[in-house]
């Protein structure tokens, strides 16, 4: 028996017992004639103590381990004289009788305690070490927990949990797919799965009723912080439901998890928003709601007093920072510089403060008469000590995006954006389509199977550009933590749909028809959501990327630095798959 207890499992209550662990060092510290070393594994830290009058010749031993050997131990329960209360067993020691060094090790690229000096690209590398550190190890835990609970929680409406293929067909809408070349099918190529969307709809038709699966999928897009070529969905889909079934549900299944693992009760209905109400008044379809700074639009007040910017824009619109008067020049255009950074694309920025007299100073104020500026101070309900920020543009979605840049930026600057703090919404209404410049057609906002709104069907032949999908997405602090829709059951409005977007019937039914003819055989009405398990991860444990959360995650170059991946293969493989590489230049 390697150990009798582990690390993070002895308390004072066992003092005087005969015991034995086994660990890593952690560290070790000489004082006098003593050696003291911290023994580490998953469960905690446990004080190991060497005493050179006791026995030497083990002392000397101790004296030689270093970092992150794998050592066993035995010896005797003792009550700590300088208890440490930052660990759960800081208040006792093992008195040492005997030493077996399990493995030595080198000394590690970077120092494996919650404040390591291990920058991404070495922890990366090193990424078996990284999780050794407690907290990264907490995130992992925490996923773990999860997905007990959200198997728990689904087990428990019903739900049946099915496993569906990663080597499936590929298909033309969404992200990019990753292809899989097949040997037994020379010039033929699988595609991994970007979700199990078309797969979880036939389980529908086949009378599954209530289907979920924690499943990977995989697509290939330019990675951020919160994606991943590859990441994880809670993917669930049920039949006979409307989007108010689907919504509660879910919705239940969030309140459950923030109970369950945070400790936070969620008594309240979550908010319903229209993606109209989203871009016009925060500019994104995940608004931030754990602070205020509503657009407000100011083209009746502001536009026609002789400011060009102004009188030739589309759009005015600004935000009011409560009690941010206060800023400095340098900090305003610092905040200027920000929205012309060409990811945000802004043209400049306009700035009032509201004076601890009620006037209004703006950086236009040769352009407007008080009167202007108590009208526009009025359009905020601002006060004195508040700062108003200004943007415009020719394009007004355009520039309700970059406000809402600007909105996120001041949160941060104001610590409105508390990550101990939950607000949860639902988004619905979406457009059914969006135009595609890169691809000069209308495509599908969500995928080509969302149902629309019942009372926009007709809109279909007319006017697709107008119709709303029956499509919602919960977001959580400003992060988009899943989506859904109700699903099209019937096999001509699916045809008109696939039309539409562009597909020829024989396209169509090259690409979906296994789909298509599903539908002929009976399908439910059914709709589903997916949630994205990595980032609710991310959002609980109050972190900045969904990587941290991941135990073998991918760089932002989609490369895995740990096993060197992707890499070249053999002539021998490409031979087999029948297949010629030539690198463009």
């Amino acid at each position: 028996m390697y150990r009798s207890h582990t690390c993070g499992e002895l308390r004072i209550s066992d003092v005087n017992k005969q015991v034995t662990l086994a660990g890593w060092v952690q560290r070790s510290r000489k004082m006098g004639g003593m050696t003291f070393i911290d023994l580490r594994d998953r469960y905690g830290i446990t004080q190991l103590v060497f005493n050179e009058e006791v026995n030497a010749e083990l002392c000397e031993r101790a004296n030689h381990l270093g970092r992150e050997f794998v050592i066993q131990v035995k010896g005797t329960v003792n009550e700590r004289f300088s208890k440490n209360q930052h660990i759960p067993t800081g208040d006792i020691e093992i008195i040492v009788s005997e030493l077996n060094v399990l493995n030595s090790s080198l000394t590690p690229p970077f120092t494996i305690e919650e404040n390591t000096d291990g920058g991404d690209d070495i922890r990366m590398k090193y990424r078996y070490l990284d999780l050794r550190r407690a907290n990264v190890r907490n995130n992992l835990e925490l996923r773990h927990k999860m997905t007990i609970e959200v198997r728990k929680y689904l087990d428990n409406q019903g739900f049946i949990e099915v496993e569906t293929p990663i080597l499936v067909g590929s298909t033309p809408e969404g992200a990019r797919d990753f292809v899989v070349p097949s040997r037994m099918n020379p010039g033929q190529f699988y595609a991994l799965p970007q979700s199990p969307q078309t797969l979880k709809q036939l389980l529908m038709v086949s009378g599954f009723d209530r289907y979920f699966q924690i499943a990977k999928c995989f697509r290939d897009e330019d990675l951020r912080a919160d994606r991943q070529p590859e990441f994880t969905q809670i993917d669930c889909e049920m039949s006979f439901v409307e989007q108010d079934d689907v919504i509660n549900l879910f919705e239940g299944m969030a309140k459950y998890l923030f109970k369950e693992i945070r400790g936070v009760e969620m008594d309240e209905p979550f908010m319903r928003m229209p993606w109209a109400d989203a871009m016009k008044y925060y500019g994104s379809d995940k608004p931030d709601l754990r602070f205020g700074m509503k657009f407000v639009e100011l083209m009746n007040i502001m536009k026609g007093h002789g400011f060009p910017v102004f009188d030739n824009a589309a759009y005015i619109g600004g935000i009011c920072a409560e009690g941010a008067a206060h800023y400095t020049r340098k900090q305003l255009d610092a905040l200027t510089e920000f929205v012309k950074r060409p990811q945000i694309g802004a043209k400049g920025m306009v700035y009032a403060r509201v004076e601890a007299d009620g006037n209004v100073k703006s950086s236009v104020d040769k352009f407007y008469t008080q009167e202007v500026l108590q009208e526009m101070k009025a359009a905020f309900n601002a006060k004195p000590g508040d700062l108003i920020l200004i943007l415009s543009g020719d394009d007004a979605m355009k520039t309700r995006k970059q406000l809402n840049e600007l909105r996120l930026e001041m949160g941060n600057q104001l610590g409105l954006r508390d990550k101990n703090k939950f607000v949860c919404l639902w988004v619905v209404d979406f457009p059914m389509f969006e135009w595609s410049d890169e691809e000069g057609r209308l495509m599908a906002m969500h995928h080509p199977f969302t149902h629309p709104k019942d009372e926009d069907i007709p809109l279909l032949d007319t006017n697709p550009a107008a119709v709303r999908a029956d499509a919602y997405d919960m977001v959580c602090n400003g992060i988009e933590v899943g989506g859904g829709s109700i699903r099209i059951h019937d096999a001509q409005l699916q045809a008109k749909m696939f039309e539409i977007l562009g597909f020829t019937p024989e396209k169509a039914q090259e690409q979906f028809g296994f789909l298509m003819n599903a539908f002929k055989y009976g399908a439910p009405p059914h709709g589903g959501l997916a949630y994205g398990l990595d980032r609710w991860v991310s959002i609980f444990a109050g972190l900045d990327s969904i990587r941290d959360c991941i135990a073998f995650p991918k760089n932002n170059s989609g490369r895995d630095v740990m096993l060197d991946a992707p890499s070249a293969i053999d002539q021998k493989q490409l031979d087999e798959l029948n297949l010629i590489v030539e690198v463009k230049e």
